[in-house]
């Protein structure tokens, strides 16, 4: 599990971004799966969940995650969902003490948010999709429709695919620069012709910037190229698997 000092200061949170380390699943699962869209077992992942929070203190029972659809939208937990019945979003917002959300990820951004001081925590699945259509701005707007202020979250942004291993075609950054003519900046020029490398996690932070938070920090983990800790989608298409898992990243208001 991975945790930050900006974060792990606040007495009234605990939080981690958590790798692939320490669970019960096996072969290319192995081992922390924490994804029910994973082709693992119930059981599985269930288990892994639990082991998760025991890490952050808390129980797999308490741990409120979405289904997950690359959107800009967010939902507000101010209760426990069932797994079979948790609704479509890309964010989680909450004021609950004790009640865990979470975001799952493999290759996209992972943003965990807190407003400690008015008791106001995110988390945000921000793939390159989420990002652009503006999941982390919708996140921040809820926090603060919760009781959060701006100039008082803080945002830690948690292993990601880094620009070194995401080449992407032309069309994929015509996209980002019809969008903001300054978004060339997050593309560098590839080995391959007509082919760039993209900078998610840059672009993730300046949207941060934007907003405008009190700080904003970046593990700087790059989870294609770190293999024994992290999930990744794209090594996972690369290398012909089959199926791939997906990494928790979670937090929680202490009661």
């Amino acid at each position: 599990m991975i945790t930050v000092d900006s974060f792990a200061r606040f007495p009234a949170i605990r939080h981690g971004f958590f790798t692939r380390e320490g669970g019960v699943s096996s072969g290319v699962l192995s081992s922390l799966n924490c994804g029910y869209g994973a082709s693992d077992t119930a059981v599985n992942v269930a288990e892994n969940r639990h082991r998760a929070m025991a890490k952050i203190g808390s129980r797999g029972d308490l741990l409120n995650t979405v289904y997950q659809t690359h959107s800009a939208d967010v939902v507000v937990a101010d209760t426990i969902w069932d797994i079979n019945d948790r609704p479509k979003a890309d964010a989680i917002v909450t004021t609950r003490k004790n009640l865990v959300i979470g975001i799952l990820t493999a290759d996209c951004t992972p943003v965990l948010f807190a407003d400690p001081e008015n008791g106001v925590i995110g988390a945000a699945h921000a793939g390159w999709r989420g990002a652009l259509a503006g999941v982390l701005q919708n996140c921040v707007t809820e926090m603060e429709k919760q009781g959060a202020s701006r100039n008082r979250i803080s945002a830690v942004i948690g292993p990601c695919i880094h620009q070194t291993s995401y080449e992407v075609g032309a069309e994929f950054r015509q996209v980002f620069v019809d969008a903001d003519s300054d978004n060339g900046q997050f593309f560098s020029a590839s080995q391959r012709d007509g082919h760039f490398q993209f900078d998610l996690p840059g672009y993730v932070n300046l949207q941060l910037a934007l907003l405008g938070l009190h700080h904003i920090e970046d593990v700087g983990m790059d989870t294609y190229s770190d293999a024994q800790r992290f999930y990744s989608f794209r090594r996972t298409t690369h290398l012909g698997e089959m199926d791939y898992g997906r990494g928790l990243s979670a937090i929680v208001l202490n009661g």
